[in-house]
């Protein structure tokens, strides 16, 4: 048996030979032995091996694969290798870039990855390429409905979502209440989607982390890319820095659409604005060769109304050191800073005959963090420790009111907040068919001052009535005025039935110490967000989940994946409100909420084909999601309002077999179609009439009693790639598309009202927000 000394190490960096972008999740692995490594967030990688001959593999869908022949004989090896694209056969024909069979010898469970390329061949609203919309195809993610931000996984709402951009937190990742995210498609390099055995890294929330991580931007030759549509434009640049030591990029994004409209707004609507915009960037300087310093941003805005609209946006700023010690132990610590801002303003315009009288109000979240975290690998271990602290400033709103000359300032104090946490982890190969994940992580949370903290006791109707105000208390600050403490425990087990088959298992406790308050059918932009006090409970969830995966098909068995998970999640400190409750601009808003406990399960069918001419995937997700709160629906278990019993996805990517002179056709195609269970509503249970009036009354105070009708829509995209001529670097096409191919009016909301017609009557009404077809077309290029 080879002792310590033995054995020496393969250690480096796999990129793209074309830009020199770093590769995630590449298999590196010793064909004599089996035994390798997946490259991390930056493309290193460390195998640790008895000393010998070895041939490493390196393996990446879409990618050639290469062989290196290295001697271990008396010192560690550094390899760093490049990989060049199959070229456009294959390039086109997979469905993400991964190794083949990583679902099923990977690990990681309730993990989907969507490539970007696959991404931006997935027919799309207005033809313009969705990170959310995308994920919103795989199993467990659903949303409300279009025109809702944010997106729901596994039962939880989307304030449980953590949304990392270059590791800063994402407090809104729509444009346009939903209709877009806001990750511009040619800066964004990897998209990866944790639901369940979520590992000790990351924390914060409780259902689910969208980690997207954003392009270098190309350290070999400069490169323009952008695209030209109905509703926005877009246009990116980057090239190497230093001599090819280090590299940046930078896109921008504008919509038009209120500009293309200006002509044929008249009246009141004369001078609107609707429109977003938002810039990204990124650049990285390599030091040496252990020392890399990246810095990336982002800055977004909409605005939104005629005299009266809406005002809202994010901005992030990464500064990230990456440190390679030794090739065994690998740092990347990263400083980051978020602000997500929103404001009502009654003065949109500001016209010069309205600046006397108007109404405005603000509010913002600040986030400022430090974040190290290390990679130690080991034989057969990688462990992964670290720590954070991070430090929330709530803005709850300010507001200014103005009328005739007279102005009055009014608001809500500051909320501060001290998030610090631990982690350890361990990945560890147990034996052959064995694999283990498992860590701790130990999160601190303190309610800081300065501010005004309240006591409330309890409503003599519980549910119908504001709690009643017992105490006010003054704190200075710094002040501790309330801490929490939880133990998060994470466990990942994966046996290996065959070659081509296996079964994996987790567990995992989350903490979230910020809380999202909405009341509406769908939650907007302008909610308010609040940290855990004294009165808010962090919100904890536990989940189990078990999956089986199978992989088939094709000359290496690789053709076809399948698999089925089925989960269990038990929430604690739920929030709901009471009867009317009012959240904007409330003091004494924590008077009005309730708090209870939540429950969901489900189980999630995943078929995907990933070669050949046509390929996609096939989803199905059979779920419920419930709350049960004291006072509400007479105490008994109720769905969410964003229930959905069954979900249906299925997408179809199309590109032609070459042809027998082995020339391609210039066109693909693709078309998706979704299923979905309508949302739960609450109706009238009861109907009286007075003076020939009717009017309704929920008498037995039931919630979400009712569900609007199923959502289903089929879209469809036809992709014409442009000629390519001998010495020409340029790359463009046009995209075709077809939202809501047969114009099906998918109901965002129904409700009863007076028939205005006859009182004495009420009337349903069905709410669409897209009951058409919508045609697009989208002109993309790059030089």
């Amino acid at each position: 048996m080879a002792v310590a000394q033995d054995k020496l190490t393969v250690s480096g960096y796999v990129k793209d030979v074309a830009n020199a972008e770093g590769l995630i999740g590449v298999s590196v692995y010793s064909k004599e032995t089996g035994t390798g490594a997946v490259t991390n967030s930056y493309g290193f990688y460390s195998v640790t091996l008895p000393k010998g001959t070895y041939t490493f593999v390196v393996t990446y869908v879409g990618y050639k694969r290469q062989s290196r022949t290295v001697e271990l004989t008396d010192k560690d090896i550094r390899l760093d290798v490049e990989l060049a694209e199959e070229g456009r056969d294959l390039q086109e024909l997979v469905v993400a870039a991964r190794r083949e069979d990583d679902n099923v010898k990977n690990i990681e469970m309730s993990v989907n990855r969507v490539g970007i390329k696959t991404i931006q061949r997935i027919p799309a609203l207005l033809g313009e390429v969705d990170v959310v919309r995308s994920i919103q195809l795989l199993p467990g993610v659903s949303t409300v409905g279009e025109g809702a931000t944010g997106f729901n996984v596994r039962g939880g709402s989307i304030d449980q979502n953590l949304v990392l951009l270059d590791e800063a937190p994402v407090y809104n990742s729509s444009h346009l209440f939903g209709f877009f995210s806001i990750f511009n498609p040619d800066a964004v390099k990897d998209v990866k989607l944790v639901k369940g055995g979520i590992p000790a890294l990351y924390g914060g929330r409780i259902a689910s982390i969208l980690d997207v991580r954003l392009k270098e931007g190309n350290a070999k030759k400069p490169e323009i890319n952008g695209g030209i549509g109905l509703i926005f434009s877009r246009l990116s640049y980057e090239r190497p820095l230093f001599k090819g030591k280090g590299s940046f990029i930078i896109a921008g994004r504008r919509s038009y659409a209120d500009v293309l409209a200006q002509p044929f707004l008249t009246g009141n609507l004369k001078g609107s604005q609707f429109y977003f915009y938002d810039l990204t960037a990124k650049a990285n300087v390599r030091l040496n060769e252990k020392n890399t310093i990246f810095l990336s941003g982002y800055f977004g805005r909409d605005v939104f109304g005629a005299d009266f609209g809406f005002n809202w946006g994010n901005a992030t700023t990464s500064l990230r050191w990456n440190k390679v010690f030794n090739n065994k132990l690998f740092l990347n610590t990263t400083a980051f800073y978020s602000n997500y801002d929103y404001s009502l303003d009654s003065d949109l315009r500001r016209k010069p005959e309205n600046t006397g009288d108007y109404f405005r109000t603000n509010a913002k979240i600040v986030n400022y963090s430090i974040k190290p975290d290390f990679t130690l690998f080991l034989n057969k271990n990688t462990v992964t420790f670290g720590g954070q602290a991070l430090l929330y400033d709530f803005q709850p709103g300010t507001a200014t009111a103005a009328s005739a000359g007279t102005i009055r300032t009014f608001g809500l104090n500051s909320k501060y907040a001290l998030e610090s946490s631990l982690y350890v982890g361990n990945e560890q190969q147990a034996s052959a068919r064995i694999q283990l994940q498992y860590g701790l992580r130990y999160s601190f949370y303190q309610y800081l001052g300065p501010g005004e903290v309240y006591t409330f006791g309890t409503a003599e109707t519980p549910g119908l009535r504001t709690r009643p105000l017992l105490n006010t208390q003054t704190y200075g600050p710094g002040d501790v005025i309330k801490t929490y403490g939880n133990l998060e425990p994470r466990f990942a087990l994966k046996y290996d039935l065959s070659p081509s088959s296996s079964i994996k298992l987790s567990y995992n406790r989350l903490a979230q110490y910020v809380h999202l308050l909405s009341n509406t059918t769908a939650s907007t932009p302008l909610d308010v967000w609040t940290p855990s006090t004294n009165n808010v409970a962090p919100q904890l969830a536990d989940q189990v989940a078990g999956g089986y995966f199978k992989n088939f098909g094709g000359g290496d068995g690789n053709m076809y994946e399948a698999s089925v998970e089925v989960y269990y999640k038990s929430l604690q400190n739920q929030i709901d409100y009471i009867d009317r409750a009012n959240l904007v601009l409330n003091k004494y808003l924590e008077g009005d909420l309730l708090v209870g406990k939540g429950r969901a399960y489900g189980a999630e069918f995943y078929l995907k084909k990933n070669k050949g001419a046509v390929n996609g995937w096939l989803s199905y997700t059979l779920a419920r999601t419930e709350r049960l709160v004291e006072g509400v629906n007479t105490n008994r278990w109720y769905p969410t309002r964003f229930d959905k019993r069954h979900t249906l996805n299925a997408v179809l990517l199309y590109d032609p077999q070459a042809r027998p002179d082995g020339s391609r056709s210039r066109w693909s195609y693709s078309a998706t179609f979704v299923f979905a269970t309508g949302t739960p509503a609450t109706f009238f249970t009861n109907r009286y009439d007075f003076q020939q009036v009717a009017a309704g009354t929920n008498a037995e105070n039931v919630r979400n009693n009712y569900r609007i009708q199923p959502y289903h829509r089929l879209d469809l995209a036809a992709t014409l790639q442009g000629r390519k001529r001998p010495g020409k670097k340029k790359e463009d096409s046009w995209v075709f598309s077809v939202y809501n191919a047969y114009a099906r009016k998918n109901p965002f909301s129904e409700y009863y009202r007076p028939n205005p017609d006859n009182l004495a009557k009420t009337q349903a009404v069905r709410y669409s927000v897209f009951a058409t077809i919508i045609p697009s077309v989208t002109y993309n290029f790059k030089f």
